[in-house]
């Protein structure tokens, strides 16, 4: 008899974006994406972060003041770090699972590399204009959204 109490796939990936968020330096903010083929196979991860050879320790974390004083025109979200680490050659069709709700710049990137559909954890940014922006778009183009379910299991690492 097999166990019974094994997790669904949208429990397993999104963990392992739970999990990847954990790398982020962001103090505020860390969100973590996992893009799974249709066949649910993981095809590539991404945390936000600085961009390679910026350095996380000399660049601003803040999220107010002087635009180039906080961490906006500088962070690399997770969509886009997640498509931009991937190796293979074709994503259409996949789906990401994002525990936060994508951005208008994250949309139009999984737009173009053939995103089908969006597992999201939170949208607590679903009256900013770049989450209505986002959200159209999908709506447009036909990308499936929805937030995702927790069953009500938690995991505990100790390393």
């Amino acid at each position: 008899m097999k166990r019974q109490d094994y997790i669904n796939w949208d429990t397993y990936f999104m963990g392992i974006a739970m999990l990847s968020s954990m790398r982020s330096k962001d103090p505020n903010t860390g969100v973590g994406a996992c893009i799974v083929s249709e066949d649910n196979k993981i095809l590539s991860l991404g945390y936000n972060g600085m961009p390679i050879g910026i350095s996380d320790d000399e660049y601003p974390w803040e999220r107010e003041g002087d635009p180039l004083d906080t961490k906006y025109p500088y962070v690399c979200h997770a969509e886009l770090n997640a498509l931009l680490n991937y190796t293979g050659s074709r994503l259409q069709g996949a789906k990401v699972y994002v525990t936060l709700f994508p951005c208008n710049e994250c949309t139009k990137a999984l737009i173009q590399s053939g995103i089908k559909e969006i597992i999201y954890g939170s949208d607590k940014y679903a009256d900013s204009d770049s989450v209505r922006a986002s959200k159209r778009m999908m709506d447009t183009v036909g990308i499936k959204y929805r937030q995702y379910e927790p069953v009500g299991r938690s995991i505990t690492l100790e390393l």
